[in-house]
């Protein structure tokens, strides 16, 4: 900030920094000296401190004093950039009137005057106490990003982000310090837009000027329900208050290939294996030689470009920005193309009194995504076989199940999914008096979609199934509206500090969604855009094309909370938030209440830490806090009839109604009691801060479904609230300042974390479980079985199956020759056919959850140059080869292999066995990305007139990566969508709780090139 005074009459502007203005210059001079001085915020000289005309090379250093002088260009406003190691670089605009310029800095690496975003304000960082991260545009992940999650990828210490393949439609997965829920309720961070729920797509990157993580419970419980798994608080760039209008523009283009590639075989080694009777006549010899992966893939090109204005005064200003962003994915016909604009406006009156913000986002965007079965049928394909018949027909061999032609299903389909969002946003704040602010924000979302999706009469479905063409399509329409009342008084009395909020909020989301199927069609030429001229409909014989749902939730919350502090040294915070949610209308529990605590003590501001010049600061933290998390879907605690099949009556069928859920009044919220201990430190003159939490999660009532008798019971399920999850750990962030000189600078930041889980209970005195243990997750066929034990007392993400220690290797064996050996109960070696291949004989195998995450960071400046390198990693877990365990079997000679699948097993002999889950295809995940590199170069606008800044860069994403993992990633999806949990013979849906599995049915991640300019007029 700049305090800006002339000579007759000053008039204060603001307070960091003062510029002192003397009368304009009679005559023009060609170059002029400014004259000043640097201090810190206690006022003493900041020796060293680097000067510079931004944009050049021309600059000083302060003296021992903290003054300067430096020589600029006559006649030409330019900007001086002040910057020092552990301070904020000030950028001060000085005129050809400038004589002299005073710079206050303030501390940055430590970040004590920087400001956190918190639930419902903002904080001094030096003031939090509870678990918070931040992240600044500047430290952002460059180049091809996908969402705003992809910004914050291994920059905040227990909070993991994975993008686990290359669909251009696909979206970042996150989670927060482990899992949190049985029942696959969304496990997601809430995601606040500027104070708005939204999600991570629903604002441009480009439109980001940082990311604040609200960690623990003590920081989240002020949002109750919607902050149990955390807290992100996205802050969009703002409107200029300089009486200046600037105009930004940034592009990118970029490139992608496919990261990995399955070293499938080729129709060389096809022709191989057939000639040596490996394949026994389930592949035959075509003719041809074709790469089937190759056939459907390209190398993308996708390109963005952003258009910002901004502009106004300290009254009234202004912010406009125009987002266009086409990205095309690796598989043909795969792409994601949207066009956004945002518009922001805020102004003052009544002697800055009453401030007004209105905020408008809208967005339109076409996408298609990629149906991944043809990314299977690509690697099972026959390489032997061409792509088309000598009579310009698809080649297909209908006879053999599941084998299809990837290029006819990609040429011989087509689809499209027309997504648009509007979010309107105001808020008022009013100053009544001083140290009392009255708020309010309004805002209402409206999301829209449309899709549709056909095949022609020539698709191979179409051709197996006589369906004569088919096409679907349907659409949702999801509306929120949010309505939120604050009250903030702040005082301060001597050394005492106290900030009370108060308020009320209310969320509600109608949400609809309908979808129509039909074939037998007599053209292809309409596609999906004239559905109603299929004859399976008309015809009567079929149900359930036409489907339709309609749901409507609401969120009704009070909530208080009290900061203080003593002369910024001991600290404290308490928070109570009073909920409802409509999913648990007919409870006796609808109404939650979710308190916490947190309090911190600033050891560096003892008198005893006086006169010693190694710590900075040093605060000691601990919080308390309880979040909840109401069930997913509607009226889950009354009871439920629903339509079930048809009967005759009276020569008519009717559709007859059955119970299909019990009534349950003591339903209540899922409730996390998190505690968490913290330490965040500065040394070293600020060239070394970081902080350490250590937490411990224990998430009381969870959702299952359990069995119950029927009768008495109208159905034979009773959704209760009865297990308890626990989940600990420790993160760690350090920051670095190892080399601060005049031309060369580098920051480094390490980031490490680590998760323990275990469930604690499943069973209580009135619901029990017929075992201690979930079967979650499943395997696809050709088997099909689960592939993750959950058991009491154990951790989230065990594999279980079979244990197999070796190979039958002797010929005289005949029924065990190449068969597996497996590690029997007592630990001791069973042959094959003495196995018994049962539920017993499964033991846990691996664990699909790293145990410890860890991230690198790395910021170089050499004039003007910048260079960023991001790197991460994870350990101690496994990941289920499940393309190995298809593709790699040679009794699979139906199939395109792997070219290992005929090499002898551990070394013996060729493998005989059937398909099957085991430990052989469970691998150790262990890996070490080089995620980010960006190169950029800031290019000299001295004596440009309109140019204030440009830059450069080239970026790559996903650029190396170091692992043992056979498979494409060993990043794998955090959710695999196709989980079920099952207890006796209940199964419950889950999401979550089967990590690890890197299935065929996939799209690959890809690597990224970008090259970038940005440029401020």
């Amino acid at each position: 900030m700049i305090i800006l005074y002339d000579a007759k009459s000053p008039e204060l502007t603001n307070n960091n920094a003062t510029v002192i203005l003397t009368a304009p210059a009679e005559e023009k001079r060609i170059d002029r000296e400014i004259a000043g001085v640097v201090l810190n915020d206690k006022k003493e000289p900041v020796v060293g401190a680097s000067v510079f005309i931004q944009g050049t090379t021309i600059g000083t250093t302060t003296d021992a004093g903290g003054k300067f002088r430096l020589m600029v260009p006559g006649n030409e406003t330019v900007t001086l950039e002040i910057s020092y190691v552990g301070y904020q670089t000030q950028k001060i605009e000085v005129n050809e009137n400038t004589a002299s310029v005073n710079v206050t800095m303030n501390a940055s690496v430590g970040g004590l005057n920087e400001v956190i975003v918190i639930g419902y304000g903002t904080q001094r960082k030096g003031d939090v106490t509870s678990a918070v991260a931040s992240v600044k545009a500047e430290n952002f992940i460059k180049g091809s990003v996908r969402d705003a999650g992809q910004l914050i990828q291994g920059k905040v210490a227990g909070l993991t982000v994975v993008n686990p393949s290359g669909d251009p439609t696909g979206s970042s997965q996150i989670i927060l310090r482990g899992q949190s829920t049985l029942m696959g309720q969304n496990q997601n961070p809430l995601v606040l837009i500027d104070g708005v729920p939204g999600d991570l797509r629903m604002i441009t990157p480009q439109d980001i000027e940082s990311i604040d993580v609200l960690k623990d419970g003590s920081a989240a419980a002020i949002y109750g329900t919607r902050g149990t798994n955390g807290v992100i608080f996205i802050t969009t760039k703002r409107a200029g208050a300089n009486n200046r209008t600037s105009v930004d523009y940034g592009a990118f283009a970029s490139v992608q290939t496919i990261a990995r590639k399955l070293d499938m075989s080729t129709a060389g080694d096809m022709r191989a294996q057939i000639a040596a009777g490996q394949r026994q006549n389930q592949l035959i010899d075509q003719g041809a030689s074709t790469d089937w992966l190759k056939e459907i893939t390209r190398t993308p090109f996708s390109q963005d470009h952003n258009l910002t204005v901004r502009g106004g005064n300290s009254t009234t200003n202004y912010l406009a920005s125009l987002n266009y962003d086409n990205a095309q994915g690796l598989f043909l016909k795969s792409y994601n193309q949207l066009f956004a604009g945002r518009f922001d406006i805020n102004h003052s009156m009544f002697n800055n009194r009453l401030k007004v913000n209105i905020n408008a986002f809208s967005s339109s965007r076409k996408l298609n995504g990629f149906n991944t079965g043809q990314y299977l049928q690509a690697l099972r394909q026959n390489p032997t076989a061409p792509v088309k018949n000598p009579d310009g027909t698809w080649f297909q061999e209908l006879s053999k199940f599941e084998y299809q032609s990837p290029v006819s299903d990609l040429h011989e389909s087509d689809g499209q999914t027309n997504e648009a969002l509007t979010r309107f946003n105001g808020s008022l704040a009013y100053t009544p008096v001083k140290g009392l602010k009255l708020s309010a924000l309004f805002s209402y979302s409206k999301w829209m979609q449309e899709y549709g999706y056909a095949e022609t009469k020539q698709h191979v479905s179409t051709l197996r199934d006589s369906r004569n063409g088919y096409a679907r399509t349907g659409g949702a329409e999801s509306i929120d509206r949010l309505m939120e009342l604050t009250a903030e008084y702040s005082k301060s009395l001597l050394n005492h500090n106290f900030t009370l909020l108060g308020g009320y909020s209310y969320q509600e989301n109608d949400y609809n969604n309908h979808f129509m199927e039909n074939w037998d069609f007599p053209t292809d030429i309409f596609g999906w855009h004239n559905i109603g001229l299929g004859r399976a409909i008309s015809s009567g014989d079929f149900v359930n094309l036409i489907r339709n749902f309609r749901s409507e939730t609401n969120l009704i919350g009070f909530f208080g909370r009290l900061s203080y502090n003593y002369d910024q040294k001991y600290l404290f915070m308490a928070s109570i938030r009073r909920e409802a949610a409509s999913q648990l209308w007919g409870t006796n529990n609808k109404w939650g209440v979710f308190p916490a605590v947190s309090a911190g003590w600033r050891i560096s501001r003892e008198a005893f830490m006086d006169g010693q010049d190694i710590i900075n600061d040093l605060k000691l933290r601990a919080g308390y806090g309880v979040t909840g998390s109401q069930p997913s879907d509607l009226f889950r605690g009354v009871a439920l009839l629903g339509y079930s099949g048809f009967v005759l009556s009276n020569g008519a069928w009717i559709q007859t109604l059955v119970p299909t859920q019990n009534a349950n009044p003591d339903l209540k919220w899922e409730e996390k009691r998190e505690t968490n201990i913290g330490l965040d430190f500065s040394l070293l003159n600020n060239r070394i801060g970081g902080s350490i939490d250590l937490y411990n999660r224990q998430i009381h009532n969870l959702l299952y479904l359990f069995e119950v008798p029927s009768p008495p019971n109208l159905y034979n399920r009773t959704l209760a609230n009865v297990g308890t999850l626990e989940n600990k750990g420790i993160e760690i962030s350090l920051n670095f300042v190892p080399v601060s000189k005049k031309d060369f600078q580098w920051n480094s930041t390490l980031n490490f974390s680590t998760n323990s889980n275990k469930l604690k209970s499943l069973s209580n005195d009135l619901y029990k479980t017929s075992t201690d243990y979930l079967r979650v997750g499943a395997i696809f066929p050709p088997i099909q079985t689960f592939s993750h034990l959950l058991k009491v007392g154990g951790p989230v993400g065990d594999f279980y199956g079979y244990k197999v220690i070796d190979v039958g290797n002797d010929p005289a064996d005949v029924a065990n020759y190449g068969q597996w050996i497996y590690e029997g109960k007592d630990g001791k070696p069973v042959n094959y056919t003495a196995f018994g291949h049962s539920f017993e004989d499964k033991k846990v195998i691996g664990n699909g959850l790293p145990k410890y995450y860890l991230a690198w960071n790395n910021n170089f400046r050499y004039k003007n140059w910048d260079l960023a390198i991001t790197q991460r990693g994870a350990f101690k877990f496994q990941v289920a080869n499940l393309q190995r365990m298809m593709f790699e079997n040679p009794t699979q000679a139906q199939y395109n292999l792997l070219k290992n699948a005929y090499d002898p097993v551990f070394g013996k002999t060729q493998l005989k066995s059937p398909v099957e889950f085991n430990s052989y295809y469970i691998e150790n995940g262990d890996f070490w990305k080089i995620d980010n590199i960006t190169l950029g170069y800031n290019v000299k606008t001295a004596g440009l007139k309109y140019i204030r800044s440009a830059r450069f860069y080239i970026a790559t994403l996903n650029t190396f990566i170091i692992t043992g993992y056979k498979g494409i990633d060993p990043e794998v999806s955090l959710r695999n969508g196709t989980s079920s949990a099952q207890s006796g013979v209940v199964q419950v849906p889950t999401s979550g709780l089967d990590p690890g599995m890197d299935s065929p049915f996939k799209y690959p991640t890809t690597r990224s090139f970008s090259v970038g300019l940005n440029v401020t007029f």
